[in-house]
């Protein structure tokens, strides 16, 4: 097994409920979010791509990564999209949304009994 893809860059989430609110927050410390961070709702997930500029190309050593990074993050049931909203602050994207009451996934149909006609 390699351990390369282990080093592999990643954007790195964390998500709660909070009450009726769904909370997820994203470490992006060195990006412009107005120019670097893009937040698409495709199907039940959240995509953040994210691009990390480097800032000076003479570097003795760097660990930081750079370069384009992408993260899905699935989205709970009951999620109301329109309420969907975003901030930056302190190198943190803050992504919080309501989350309502979600319909059951599974539920019994009635059967209504006919008299008389053919069978």
């Amino acid at each position: 097994m390699s351990w390369l893809p282990m080093l592999a860059p990643t954007i790195r989430v964390e998500d709660y409920l909070d009450g009726d609110r769904y909370v997820v927050r994203a470490e992006l410390p060195g990006v412009d979010p107005a120019k670097d961070v893009r937040i698409t709702l495709t199907g039940e997930n959240l995509r953040l791509d994210v691009v990390r500029r480097e800032s000076h190309a003479d570097k003795v050593r760097t660990e930081f990564h750079y370069g384009s990074f992408s993260r899905l993050v699935p989205l709970p049931a009951g999620l109301k999209q329109e309420t969907l909203r975003a901030a930056y602050a302190d190198g943190i994207l803050e992504i919080t949304a309501t989350v309502g009451e979600t319909e059951p996934t599974a539920r019994e149909i009635p059967i209504t009994v006919e008299h008389g006609g053919a069978h």
